[in-house]
């Protein structure tokens, strides 16, 4: 099959400052893709964030993080599995945001979040986020709007520090319908393999799902930026979710300019000074 260059980040990705109408995007949106042309499209980007993840490494002057919203039943999850699929695990770090626990409520929201920042020449991949505090809290009235409501600017007052500090934020909103969400969470209520992503605060997400829609739509519009930008992934279809995804880490890992890794001299002079067949 012939190299793919579909550019598919540039199909999801939001303008800063733009507003993402969520029932206007198509959840079920294949973006032009056959399902045998995505699957090959997601070997050949493993492959080429393989050798990436490399130079990120050999450099050691910058830094990735990749993060996942959506709602319950997303594919958040099976994103970050074709994510891993084609990272060293020596230098990927997942973190999965739950609920948070009395130590972190005893700090300010982004506390948890800057410890598990990557350091530079890795990569943090986020099931969830800082975003949850813009999003869970309101939807839930967890706190009143004057708290939440300035979070938008310290939000990006983080993500633009950890820019010129060198690490890169990827932000995915994982888009699912609302038919295909409910086929998912049926299925971890009847299938045995799958019970353990089951729970009884699922449907009465689900029953708020207009004013999460509401609530991404203000958080993606606020948050987005040049150096930041979100993108809204339609994800009913799995093999289009994970061609987007792997299409979009591999652009930005290349935009950053990662050197390419030299031999040290001295390995270099003593291997070609080996005798032959040592």
């Amino acid at each position: 099959m012939r190299r793919m260059g579909h550019g598919l980040h540039r199909r999801v990705r939001i303008e800063p400052g733009k507003r993402a109408d969520l029932a206007k995007i198509d959840a079920d949106d294949t973006l032009g893709l056959e399902r045998d042309e995505a699957e090959e499209l997601v070997r050949e980007r493993q492959e080429r964030l393989e050798v990436l993840q490399g130079y990120l490494k050999w450099g050691a002057a910058q830094a990735l993080v990749v993060l996942f919203q959506g709602m319950d039943a997303g594919g958040k999850d099976g994103a970050v599995r074709q994510l891993v699929a084609g990272l060293n695990p020596m230098i990927v770090n997942f973190v999965a945001f739950g609920k948070p626990t009395k130590e972190e409520l005893a700090h300010d929201f982004l506390w948890r979040i800057r410890r598990e920042v990557p350091e530079r020449g890795e990569i943090s991949l986020f099931n969830r986020s800082h975003y949850e505090d813009v999003l869970v809290v309101r939807v839930d009235e967890l706190v009143p709007e004057p708290v939440w409501r300035p979070r938008f600017e310290v939000i990006n007052t983080f993500e633009a520090e950890l820019a010129r500090q060198g690490t890169t934020v990827v932000k995915f909103m994982l888009h699912v319908s609302r038919d295909e969400q409910l086929e998912r969470l049926a299925e971890r209520a009847t299938l045995p393999e799958k019970h353990w992503k089951h729970s009884a605060d699922d449907m009465r997400k689900r029953g708020q799902w207009d004013a999460y829609m509401e609530a991404y739509e203000e958080a993606i519009k606020r948050t987005g930026t040049e150096v930041s930008p979100w993108y809204v992934v339609p994800a009913d279809r799995k093999w289009v979710r994970n061609a987007v995804v792997l299409d979009t880490v591999v652009h930005t890992l290349e935009e950053m300019r990662l050197p390419t890794p030299t031999p040290p001299e001295d390995a270099a002079e003593e291997l070609l000074n080996r005798p032959a067949g040592d």
